[in-house]
C-alpha cells in the first residue's frame, strides 16, 4: 500500500504508516476536514467514512455551529466557537479566514518519507496556507506543521499560528495524560479524566518550562501500560507554547491544537513574508502507554537526535567537588580521580571564566579566569585527554550579570522594556537572542572557545525564564518570542557545522528546555536539578513517558543529598543512574580508595550493558507508587540480551516479593544470568516472572543482565 494516496471524486488524501492510517478530505465550504486517525484503512475504506453525514450537520441546530473538533486546522470564522488554530487580522481589521482549495502535492523525499501538501489560500485576502503533512516508512509518528505566506502589499498580523490540530473518533469517556511539575522535581506522570469544554496546557517563560512539557497522551480511560489504543502527540518548539485539548458534549469527540507561542505572542507577517511553524507530531498505538512510548524512543531516535547510534559515553561533572572554587591544579587533580573512576568525559561546570566567583557576577563574560588559568585552558585540556577522557565545559550563552563586563558595555543587550525595572531572577537577566548581533557575538566566542581549547562537549545551561520580553518591534508584534528560538537554533546549528565532533547537553536550570526541538541539535538532556536517587525514580518515569533513555543525563551523587538531606546506598543510586546516561557528580576528592573502587565496578558494569540502555527496547513493568519495587527492562532489538533494573525504596511485612514477569523476549530461547550464571526459559520469564532477589532492608536495588544461550 503506498504511504499517501489520493481519491479525487471525494477530494479525500490517506496516508499510511507502518500500523495506522490518517484520513483528510475538504468539506464542501473548501475546508481541511479530519476523516479518520487509527488502524490501517484502505482508499475505499476511508472513503465510506468520509461519505458518512456528520451527526451535528444532521441536526442543522443553530446554537451548534461547526463541531469544535475536526478541521484540520480551525481558523476563526463563520459558525465556529471552538479554540481557533489559525487567527489573523488583515489590515482592513476582518479577521475572519475562508479556505480556497488550490492544489495538492504529494512526493517522497530522499530518505524515502512521503510527504503531503495541501495548499490553500483565503477567497480574498492575500493570505496562502499550506499544511505539510510527512509520514516514515519506519514509524507511525506523523508530522505535521503549516506554512503562512502573505502574499499581498498590507500586514497581516498572525494573533494564533498552531502547527497543527489533531481530532480522535467518538469515545464514551477520555482521560489526559501529561507531566506537571516544577524546579527539581519535573515530569511528574499525572492522568485524569479530560473535562468537557477546553483544557489549556501552556508555558509563558520563553522556554518549555519545569512545569509542564509540550506534549499529551489521550485514551478512552481505560488503557493501561500493555492494552488499549493511545493518540498522542508532541511539539518540537523550545520556547513558549500552548496546546489545548478539547472534550465535545455534541459529539463525543475530543482534540487537541498546538503550536508555538502562548496567548500574547502575535506576529505580524509583511508583503512577501513567509512564517512556518514547528512540527507538532502525532502518533497512534493501540498497545497502551508502553507502546506509545517505545514508539516516541524509537523515532525521537531515527528521526530527530543527530548521532542516535553514538553510544553516549561516561561524565564527571565538578560542581559538587569545586562549585565556583576552580583552579588549574585542583581541576587536574580532580580529572585524575574522575579517570581512576572510569569516567570518559570531564566536565568542568560554573566558575572557570571572568569574575565569577558566585552568581552574582562574571557571567557573560566567557574568557577563563587569568588568575585561575593562567595558560588558558589547554593545559586543563590536554591533561584531561592525556588521562584518556574527552573534555567538556559548562557555558550559559543566554544569560549575562548586571555585574560583568558584558552588560556594563551592552546594557540594551537585555531583554527589557523601557522605564520598567529589569527583573533579576538567580542574580541573571536574559540576553536578547532575537538580536541578529546578541546571536552572532555568541556565535563567535562559542566557535572560537571550542576551537582553542580543544572542548568536546558543552553543558549548555539556562537558568532562567523570560521576564520583560521587549521590545517588542513594530506594533501589535511579538515575534522576539519566536526569533529568540530560531537564533538559538541557529547559533547551536553554526557551530556544530564548525566543530562536528562537539557533544552538547541541554540544559534549562534542570528540566526546564526538554523538547524534540532542541533534541533535534543536541546530543542529551539534563532532566532535572534534582539528583536525588529516590526523587529521580518518578522524575525518570515521567521523561520516559516520550523521551527515550540515550537522551537521559542521569547521575550518581553525594549523600546526604544537597537538595532533599536523604541518604542512600551507593548501589542504589548508581542502579537509578543506570537507567539514562550514567554520570556521576560527586566530590571525588571526598571519596575513599575503597569507595572509588566501587565506584568503578558500578561503571564498568554499566559500560557492558548500556547498549541496552541507550539503544535498547525499553518496558516500564512496574511504575512507582506501585506496591512493591519500580521495575524497568531493556531489551536488544534482536532479543539477544536483556537488563532488567529494579529499585525499591521500603519493603512492607506481609507483602511478599512478586516475581516480575519479563516481556519482549525471544520465546523459544534460553537466557542466562551474567552475573549468577543461572540459566532460564523465556516463556518462564514471560508467564511465570523473574524472582528480583532483592536484598533485605530499604533501599534495595538490583541490575540483572541477561543474554540468550540458545533458541
Amino acid at each position: 500500500m503506498p504511504q499517501i494516496s489520493y481519491a479525487p471524486d471525494a477530494a479525500l488524501w490517506l496516508l499510511n504508516t507502518p500500523r495506522t492510517s490518517y484520513a483528510v478530505r475538504t468539506d464542501s465550504s473548501g475546508a481541511p476536514c479530519h476523516v479518520a486517525w487509527g488502524g490501517r484503512l484502505t482508499l475505499d475504506e476511508a472513503r465510506e467514512i468520509a461519505a458518512r453525514p456528520h451527526p451535528v450537520d444532521r441536526e442543522a441546530n443553530s446554537f451548534e455551529g461547526r463541531p469544535p473538533v475536526g478541521e484540520e486546522l480551525p481558523v476563526d470564522g463563520g459558525a465556529r466557537y471552538g479554540v481557533p488554530s489559525l487567527q489573523v487580522r488583515f489590515a482592513d481589521g476582518t479577521r475572519a479566514v475562508e479556505w480556497a482549495p488550490v492544489a495538492h502535492d504529494i512526493r517522497e523525499t530522499p530518505g524515502g518519507a512521503g510527504e503531503l501538501d495541501l495548499v490553500f489560500r483565503d477567497r480574498h485576502y492575500p493570505l496562502g496556507i499550506v499544511l505539510h503533512y510527512r509520514v516514515h516508512h519506519d514509524s507511525d509518528v506523523i508530522e505535521r506543521w503549516t506554512t503562512l505566506r502573505n502574499t499581498g502589499t498590507d500586514d497581516i498580523v498572525l494573533l494564533r499560528a498552531d502547527s497543527a490540530a489533531w481530532t480522535l473518533p467518538p469515545r464514551a469517556d477520555y482521560r489526559l495524560s501529561h507531566v506537571t511539575g516544577q524546579w527539581a522535581a519535573e515530569t511528574q506522570l499525572g492522568r485524569q479524566t479530560l473535562p468537557f469544554g477546553e483544557t489549556v496546557l501552556t508555558s509563558r517563560r520563553g522556554i518549555p518550562s519545569h512545569h509542564l512539557n509540550p506534549w499529551v497522551m489521550l485514551d478512552d480511560g481505560s488503557a493501561s501500560e500493555d492494552h488499549g489504543q493511545v493518540w498522542s502527540a508532541a511539539l518540537a518548539w523550545s520556547g513558549s507554547w500552548r496546546i489545548t485539548a478539547q472534550r465535545t458534549a455534541s459529539d463525543g469527540r475530543a482534540g487537541f491544537t498546538g503550536g508555538a507561542g502562548h496567548d500574547q505572542s502575535t506576529l505580524r507577517l509583511g508583503p512577501g513574508e513567509t512564517h512556518t511553524t514547528p512540527r507538532f507530531a502525532g502518533l497512534h498505538t493501540e498497545g497502551g502507554f508502553g507502546a506509545a512510548s517505545r514508539a516516541w524512543h524509537a523515532y525521537t531516535r531515527a528521526h530527530v537526535l543527530p548521532h542516535p547510534d553514538e553510544i553516549r559515553p561516561v561524565l564527571y561533572n565538578s560542581w559538587e567537588a569545586t562549585g565556583f572554587d576552580h583552579d588549574e591544579k585542583r581541576q587536574m587533580a580532580l580529572a585524575a580521580r574522575a579517570a581512576q573512576l572510569g569516567a570518559e568525559l570531564y566536565v568542568m561546570d560554573d566558575g572557570w571564566f571572568g569574575a565569577r566567583r558566585a552568581d552574582r557576577a562574571g557571567l557573560g563574560d566567557w574568557t577563563p579566569s587569568p588568575d585561575r588559568f593562567p595558560d588558558g585552558l589547554g593545559p586543563l585540556a590536554d591533561e584531561v585527554h592525556r588521562l584518556g577522557m574527552r573534555f567538556g565545559l559548562w557555558v550559559e550563552p543566554e544569560m549575562v550579570n548586571a555585574d560583568s563586563d558584558l552588560y556594563r558595555a551592552h546594557p540594551d543587550w537585555i531583554l527589557h522594556f523601557p522605564h520598567r525595572t529589569r527583573t533579576e531572577l538567580r542574580n541573571q537577566l536574559v540576553l536578547n537572542f532575537a538580536r541578529d548581533d546578541v546571536a552572532d557575538w555568541a556565535y563567535a566566542w562559542l566557535t572560537a572557545l571550542v576551537a582553542d581549547n580543544g572542548i568536546d562537549f558543552l553543558k549548555w545551561d539556562m537558568n532562567r525564564p523570560f521576564s520583560e520580553a521587549g521590545p517588542a518591534g513594530p506594533e501589535g508584534d511579538d515575534r522576539l518570542w519566536s526569533r529568540y528560538v530560531h537564533n538559538l537554533y541557529r547559533v547551536i546549528d553554526r557551530l556544530r557545522a564548525d566543530h562536528p565532533h562537539l557533544r552538547i547537553e541541554a540544559c534549562g536550570g534542570g528540566g526546564g528546555r526538554v523538547d524534540l526541538g532542541i533534541l533535534s541539535r543536541t546530543d542529551q538532556a539534563w532532566p532535572s536539578d534534582n539528583t536525588d536517587a529516590a526523587d529521580r525514580v518518578a522524575i525518570q518515569h515521567g521523561y520516559s513517558q516520550l523521551y527515550p533513555a540515550s537522551t537521559m543525563a542521569a547521575w550518581v551523587t553525594d549523600v546526604p543529598n544537597e537538595l532533599t538531606s536523604r541518604t542512600v546506598p551507593l548501589a542504589f543510586r548508581f542502579h537509578v543512574a543506570t537507567a539514562g546516561v550514567l554520570a556521576v557528580g560527586g566530590d571525588l576528592t571526598r571519596w575513599s580508595d575503597e569507595e572509588i573502587a566501587e565506584g568503578a565496578r558500578y561503571v564498568d558494569a554499566y559500560i557492558e550493558v548500556r547498549h541496552l540502555v541507550q539503544h535498547g527496547v525499553q518496558h516500564r513493568l512496574r511504575a512507582p507508587g506501585d506496591d512493591g519495587p519500580t521495575v524497568v527492562q531493556y531489551t536488544s532489538a534482536d532479543r539477544a540480551e536483556a537488563l532488567v533494573l529494579a529499585w525499591q525504596r521500603a519493603p512492607r511485612r506481609g507483602r511478599p516479593e512478586r516475581p516480575v514477569h519479563l516481556t519482549g523476549l525471544d520465546p523459544a530461547a534460553v537466557y542466562r544470568d551474567v552475573a549468577t550464571g543461572e540459566s532460564h526459559h523465556a516463556t518462564v520469564l514471560m508467564r511465570y516472572g523473574l524472582p528480583l532477589g532483592l536484598p533485605a532492608g530499604d533501599w534495595a536495588s538490583t541490575a540483572i543482565h541477561l543474554r540468550r544461550v540458545s533458541s
